[in-house]
């Protein structure tokens, strides 16, 4: 069994920063790409940020330069500072992680946490 635990979400005023974080228990052997995507209201699920067991990045052209993901590895957990935050970030957000477990390799998804920011 494998849980990912999000927190960190919550109401922001525009211009202001958040911080999430996604950790992952149970029964890993290991973690590889971790991630997180966000589903607007009346919107698509979409990617936010990645990053590989490595450390290499990628953003969504939207927050690049705005918002930060990294990981620590002995934690299992994966952050996402959000800065210089605009409504149109307002989403449930989600992390999404690879792990690898006695079963295999599986990829398992965050309940989810509420990111509202108001103009």
């Amino acid at each position: 069994q494998v849980q990912l635990v999000e927190s960190g979400g919550g109401l922001v005023q525009a211009g202001g920063s958040l911080r999430l974080s996604c950790a992952a228990s149970g029964s890993i052997f290991s973690v590889n790409a971790m991630g997180w995507y966000r589903q607007p209201p009346g919107k698509q699920r979409e990617l936010v940020a990645a990053i590989t067991s490595g450390g290499s990045t990628n953003y969504a052209g939207s927050v690049k330069d705005r918002f930060t993901i990294s990981r620590d590895n002995a934690k299992n957990t994966v952050y996402l500072q959000m800065n210089s935050l605009k409504p149109e970030d307002t989403a449930v957000y989600y992390c999404n992680t690879a792990i690898q477990t006695g079963w295999g390799m599986s990829r398992y998804w965050g309940q989810g946490t509420q990111v509202t920011v108001s103009s």
